[in-house]
């Protein structure tokens, strides 16, 4: 990396700026300081590709032949799926666009400049490369700069590289490394925490890492797993249904038979086998879920969203504010020579110091140090503590406010003068007047605050500080330090007036602090990883503070292998990448790019991926993954857009949940297709048997599509909300490559044979008995319907007939069924209803006949039939 004398000098400027004439010239050749933009949102090529599916033609085929047959009310049926299904897509993709809007939106409107060597304001649109930038404390970093002068300033870089703490900025030229160790460089969207500096611009707009970002996000607009399966369902039934009425029509041209008869029959059954009721029953079926997510603290901004998380085999996740709290929490205190945890997490000021009281002695020198060396401020707003200030210096002072000391309270001490932190010196120390005189408080690195130690404070009393004495300290420290926390060291000294010299101090203790993990993700992981879904953190923090977060939430075991970091990472291939991914549990100081990489190296092995995240920097990798898990809370709006779903709570643990709720809408979606297609499609069997033997017609044009309306409207519809079984999350997960349809073909067809057994039996013996067509068409009319009545609980489970589930679980079917049968008797018995379907009244030793042939429909075992990955054994471990 080239020094600031170079960057300025490549750049043809000075410490004076450019001159005001230079930076118009500049902002021609470069453009504005802008982010990507897309070219806005354009509703009508939105709208028209809600009508660009298959199936949708299909629909729209069927609502026209619904319309010629004069069956008005199943083609008003048609096109309001048609019209609901086009304005819910539509609705979803439009608020899909705003992502990048969001983006933008993080780009500062004003940057503080020097242009002909005075010092302006100007909008930060019009920023160039070469332009001079003042930094201040609480400035939002307008572009991407190279330092040139820094004044202990720290940047807040969080929302770019998922790193909790501050960033200390130095000028000093680095080697190529990664975006998180850039110390002489600022970013675009960041913010400076304390201190001020001047920075040259060497980067605006799209040239920026967030424009980078954005740029990534432009190029992410993926199919997920169940619109592709959907498609290719629609493509397979669109062309059997061809198929049909092709061979309906050579048959009946060939015979000389009544073509246009046939013509009203073929029809009918085309209309009969496209499902219409398919897309409504799937919006209803992932509106329900929705429904059921949001009262689980779950926003869905895709409805496709919750069956993808569903189908997960991976969950890349965030550690910084997703896995962990991201509030740095003071863990342990070592004092006295002894150990003491201590409990509690973020800025709340509650906990115990475990194996200590809280009023030693030794708690208290080191908790009013912590307090006292310590630029940031606790506050409580409304029912919530805010930390303001150095993520650090408040973690020490939350330690400090449980064990009772609190600075507002301490009027008596009055700071005198300050030596503040550097990243040279690694300590920084304050001089208080206290009614025992002045003292010196110093905190920092433990090397370097013990070096400048002559006693320590032990038992009470201050000691000579032996050999032994400081190994046992740096012993405690390394302990500390490989646990993944931050330590730091404390000491104290009485001083003259203003004197501060930091030598001949008294060693009080050490403090380790970390971003701890969220109480609730150990659990989380383990439902996950019972369910075969392996959980993988992906962070920009250290490799030991990733692997201290990572064994205790239980994703290694060791540090052999363990962890990937971004540097290593970038060296290899897309193979060697893929071939990594199969161990790798955890990936440190890993770029955005480094992100989307792994993913990309997943979904090659077979995965379907889900991504949680919640800054700037996660946002590619939302959009990249199968499905973008964002957090609520602490998500930014970037991540917030650029994701399928948002957690309402930033709690891990409801990933857990939504994937149950995801596997039983994909369960119920399967049920209702399986369901569909063993009915509908019995009428072709009858019909083309009926045919071929040349048996009267069994069914009528408007019996085959009244069958139609009513076995495929509220029975279907009540399968959408079909309970989850009970071992829903003990089951591998399913394969991202598997059909719709995987394993459903042998139950279908016995069901579809059984089905024309029932119906075409019972016309065969009432005609063979003699009695009129009239009644046979009747009779088999009626069985039809009450055979795929009676069998839809039969469709309820994979794994289990109706003999061994409970019918009445799922109650609103119970009643579907109910009504679908009051229907078919005002069709069989009202004379105004019987003139229009064919139909004549049944007596009761018909409907004893009809009742006995319908029953075959509760003898299609599905544990005998269908053929899925539910049969193999449980809780498998994913291999790739």
């Amino acid at each position: 990396m080239l020094s600031s004398d170079d960057v300025k000098k490549r750049l043809e400027t000075t410490r004076k700026g450019l001159s005001l004439v230079e930076a118009k010239e500049r902002l021609k050749k470069y453009g504005p300081n802008l982010l990507p933009d897309k070219g806005g949102v354009h509703p009508a090529r939105i709208l028209a590709s809600q009508f660009q599916s298959f199936l949708v033609f299909i629909l729209v085929a069927a609502a026209g032949i619904s319309f010629l047959v004069g069956e008005m009310l199943d083609a008003w049926v048609i096109a309001a799926i048609l019209v609901a299904n086009a304005l819910l897509g539509f609705y979803q993709e439009y608020k899909a666009e705003r992502s990048l809007e969001a983006l933008r939106q993080m780009a500062v409107p004003q940057a503080i400049v020097r242009r002909d060597g005075r010092r302006m304001v100007v909008p930060a649109e019009g920023l160039v490369p070469g332009d001079i930038i003042l930094i201040e404390e609480g400035n939002k970093v307008p572009a991407d700069c190279r330092m040139f002068q820094v004044s202990e300033l720290r940047m807040n870089e969080s929302m770019l590289t998922g790193e909790s703490t501050t960033v200390h900025k130095e000028v000093k030229a680095l080697k190529d490394v990664p975006v998180a160790d850039r110390k002489c460089m600022l970013f675009m969207g960041t913010v400076a925490a304390s201190g001020r500096g001047e920075a040259v611009v060497v980067s605006t707009g799209r040239e920026t890492e967030i424009g980078k970002i954005a740029g990534m996000l432009e190029e992410m607009e993926e199919t997920t797993p169940l619109q592709k399966k959907l498609g290719s369902f629609g493509k397979w039934l669109g062309l059997a249904i061809l198929v049909v009425i092709s061979v309906i029509f050579s048959l009946e041209a060939m015979t000389g038979g009544n073509i246009i008869e046939m013509l009203m029959v073929a029809i009918a059954l085309a209309v009969s086998a496209v499902p219409e009721g398919l897309p409504a029953v799937v919006t209803i079926t992932l509106a329900i879920g929705v429904t059921a997510m949001a009262a689980k603290n779950v926003i869905i901004r895709k409805l496709s969203a919750v069956e993808t998380l569903g189908s997960t085999t991976v969950v890349c996740a965030d550690k910084t504010g997703t896995m962990t709290t991201n509030e740095m929490t003071v863990q342990e205190v070592w004092v006295n020579g002894k150990t003491a945890k201590v409990t509690g997490l973020g800025f709340k000021p509650e906990g115990r110091f475990l194996g200590m009281d809280e009023k030693d002695r030794h708690i208290r020198l080191l908790s009013e140090i912590s307090a006292l060396c310590n630029n940031s401020a606790l506050e409580k707003e409304e029912d919530k503590w805010v930390m303001i200030g150095d993520p650090t210096e408040g973690a020490l002072k939350v330690m400090a406010a449980k064990a009772g000391v609190w600075v507002d309270k301490m009027k008596d001490h009055k700071r005198v003068s300050e030596n503040p932190f550097t990243s040279e010196r690694k300590m920084m120390s304050v001089v208080y007047g206290t009614p025992k005189g002045a003292m010196e408080y110093v905190k920092g690195a433990p090397e370097i605050v013990l070096e400048r130690c002559t006693s320590w404070y032990v038992n009470g009393r201050v000691h000579k500080l032996k050999k032994n004495d400081r190994q046992a300290i740096l012993d405690a420290f390394k302990g500390m330090a490989e646990e993944g926390l931050r330590v730091l060291g404390m000491a104290y000294k009485p001083v003259k007036g203003k004197d501060s010299r930091e030598k001949v101090l008294t060693f009080v203790g050490l403090a380790g602090m970390i971003d701890p993990p969220r109480e609730e993700v150990k659990d989380a992981i383990r439902v996950l990883s019972g369910a075969g879904i392996r959980t993988v953190m992906i962070t920009g923090d250290h490799r030991i503070t990733a692997l201290a977060i990572a064994r205790k939430l239980g994703l290694v075991r060791d540090s052999k292998g363990a962890v990937l970091e971004g540097e290593d990472l970038g060296r290899m291939d897309e193979r060697k990448l893929c071939s990594v991914v199969r161990n790798v549990n955890v990936y440190a100081r890993v770029s955005p790019e480094h992100k989307v990489r792994i993913l990309s190296a997943l979904k090659k092995r077979g995965h379907i991926v889900a991504m949680t995240g919640d800054g700037v920097n996660d946002a590619p990798a939302l959009k990249k993954a199968d499905i973008g898990v964002a957090m609520g809370i602490r998500g930014t709006d970037v991540a917030k857009e650029a994701s399928d779903m948002i957690l309402l709570d930033d709690n891990f643990a409801t990933i857990a949940k939504a994937a149950e709720q995801g596997r039983a809408i994909y369960d119920n979606i399967r049920k209702f297709i399986r369901f569909l297609l063993s009915a509908n499609f019995d009428e072709i069997f009858v019909i083309t048997a009926a045919y071929f033997a040349g048996l009267p017609l069994p069914l009528l044009p408007l019996q085959i599509l009244w069958i139609n309306l009513l076995t495929d409207g509220l029975p279907a519809v009540a399968l959408s909300v079909d309970p989850p079984e009970k071992d829903i999350m003990e089951r591998p997960p399913r394969k991202p490559n598997e059909g719709v349809m995987h394993g459903m073909l042998d139950f279908i067809i016995m069901a579809g044979i059984l089905a024309s057994i029932s119906t075409l039996g019972i016309f065969l013996v009432m005609l063979w008995s003699g009695a009129p067509v009239e009644k046979a068409r009747t009779m088999a009319f009626t069985t039809a319907i009450m055979f795929e009545l009676l069998f839809v609980f039969n469709c309820r489970s994979e794994t289990r007939s109706v003999f061994r589930t409970n019918p009445f679980s799922n109650r609103k079917l119970v009643l579907a069924v109910l009504v679908s049968v009051l229907l078919q008797f005002v069709v069989v018995y009202l004379p105004f209803c019987q003139a229009i379907f064919g139909t004549v009244a049944l007596g009761t030793i018909d409907w004893l006949y009809v009742l006995g042939f319908s029953c075959l429909g509760l003898f299609v075992f599905p544990e005998v039939f269908m053929k899925v990955d539910l049969l193999v054994p449980r809780r498998g471990k994913n291999k790739n």
